[in-house]
């Protein structure tokens, strides 16, 4: 019943209601883990709850992938469940073994760094249940963002719920103080800083603005590449229509514009052409910002590890967002964080062939991978051409602020999971992205949720699940770097570092102890 617990209370956030469960979502398998000794077998009875904990965790929370592909959530659920499970037994054994403080710096830094090393890995990365993602639903609770990113907030629950422990093993009052101290005051340091980005705020009214416009063809995602591409695009510029003339930017979803785009002559594509004349004839000021599916040819010598061979010659075909304009210049953004399965495979394999990529009906198979996170520049303002995944990679998104980008754009194609958890947590994690880097959030997506998120968090506007249309508002432009821009994920790097020296301490206690050495 406590490992039960356990996954209930770290699931509830996930499923749309408080964050209030994180705080004692580990305790009960802190209770458990005070129950055992040291013996092997208890440990490895510990081990199953654990595991039994952190397995219907991810079930009850990244189930919706199986929409799209039955090995998606199996896949998650074996990564995500490895790192919690090494972190946590790695506290359980140290705490049998070695003092209690000790123990609980290697339960707080193991977690941590398994969150930042599955947040870094290039092909196997779903980074969904990092701890601090579960405030996506109440970023009013952590506007400090903008100094820690989601690694602090993940720091916050660790600890919340160590504190939790000691106050339920001793029933002291001072270790219940200490807990509800540890809660309160990170509340009210984010209270304070939400009033001080308040739309409403001086601080925010003092920024310039500009006019964007998000579109969503609400074209159904396993009916889209069976559509003439003719078909979506009299959509799509049917819907540029609606766009005012006053819009500055007009967004348009991941692989809106259904058609392979020759980087080398992207002023060929009809697309772009189509696109670029209506610009130049009725919004000459106006920008679209689309994604699409663009190609790069080699010729016959592999030019890169994600090349494929068509033919005689070697080509890599990006996940890209292109910025087109009354000029018929094309400014290109690769998407730099692919989806494991579907756009990106492991090399071991990915030698073994494309056969084991899911296709989704479109873009499916190993992508090329964008290197750089270049913002996109119109009428002197800069603005980050994002693609979907990667707005749950704060780090990444970072980078386009450290290199200009004054506002951060989201282009999307959520469909693949029906009208789940999927494609509303897509949107609500661009709220951390706001308030770790300050920036206002415009997101189009094909199908729910587009819409605009201030710099605190907050929603303005949002056009929801199964809706087509336009919606244009002013956003703000901040070029100010936060602390978190600046140093990006700082706390996981330092925990990774952390843990490593406390479990070589840890082995040299118990060399000590078991050789008797003084």
């Amino acid at each position: 019943m406590l490992s039960l617990a356990s996954a209930i209370l770290l699931s509830i956030p996930w499923e749309g209601a408080s964050c209030i469960t994180l705080f004692v979502g580990l305790l009960p398998l802190l209770l458990i883990s005070a129950q055992y000794g040291p013996s092997r077998r208890e440990t490895f009875a510990m081990m199953g709850w654990a595991a039994f904990t952190f397995v219907l965790w991810n079930v009850a929370t990244v189930w919706w992938v199986w929409n799209a592909t039955p090995a998606g959530p199996i896949a998650a659920t074996i990564c995500s469940t490895w790192w919690s499970l090494l972190a946590f037994m790695l506290y359980h054994i140290v705490s049998k073994h070695g003092p209690k403080a000790l123990a609980y710096v290697v339960f707080v830094t193991a977690w941590i760094a398994g969150e930042y090393l599955y947040t870094q890995a290039p092909a196997l990365s779903f980074p969904w249940l990092v701890l601090g993602n579960g405030f996506a639903d109440d970023p009013w609770a952590v506007q400090w963002y903008e100094y820690t990113g989601v690694f602090g907030g993940s720091l916050w629950v660790l600890l919340t719920n160590i504190l939790a422990f000691e106050a339920c093993l001793t029933m002291r009052k001072k270790a219940w103080i200490n807990a509800t101290l540890a809660l309160v005051i990170p509340l009210g340091i984010s209270i304070l800083l939400f009033y001080k980005y308040d739309a409403e705020g001086e601080l925010y009214r003092s920024l310039d603005k500009m006019t964007v416009s998000v579109t969503q063809p609400n074209i159904p995602c396993y009916e889209k590449f069976d559509m003439t591409a003719e078909k979506q695009q009299n959509n799509l510029m049917e819907l540029l229509a609606e766009a005012p003339d006053s819009a500055e930017f007009v967004l348009m979803p991941e692989t809106a514009l259904a058609e392979l785009i020759n980087e080398r002559q992207p002023e060929y594509s009809h697309i772009v052409n189509r696109i670029s004349d209506y610009l130049r004839a009725e919004k000459p000021s106006t920008m679209v910002v689309s994604g699409g599916e663009t190609m790069r040819l080699y010729g016959k010598v592999k030019g890169s590890e994600t090349a494929r061979k068509r033919g005689m010659y070697y080509m890599d075909i990006f996940n890209s967002s292109l910025g087109i304009d009354s000029t018929q210049k094309v400014q290109l953004h690769h998407k730099g964080k692919l989806v494991v399965g579907v756009e990106t495979i492991p090399a071991w394999l990915r030698k073994a062939g494309d056969k084991f990529a899911v296709d989704l009906g479109g873009t499916f198979g190993q992508l090329g991978v964008g290197q750089t996170a270049i913002p996109f520049e119109h009428n002197g303002k800069k603005v980050a051409p994002a693609i979907c995944y990667e707005g749950l990679y704060g780090n990444h998104m970072a980078e386009f602020a450290r290199n200009g980008a004054d506002a951060l754009f989201v282009v999307s194609n959520d469909g693949w999971w029906g009208n789940t958890l999927g494609h509303r947590y897509l949107f609500k994690f661009c709220r951390l992205r706001a308030i770790e880097l300050r920036r206002d959030v415009a997101r189009s997506a094909n199908t729910g949720v587009s819409g605009f998120i201030t710099m605190q968090g907050e929603d303005i506007e949002r056009m929801e699940w199964d809706n087509r249309g336009v919606l244009t508002s002013d956003i703000r432009l901040n070029s100010k770097q936060t602390f978190y821009a600046q140093y990006g994920d700082y706390i996981g790097r330092l925990s990774l570092y952390i843990v490593m020296l406390c479990l070589l301490y840890s082995i040299a206690l118990w060399a000590k102890k078991k050789f008797y050495l003084n």
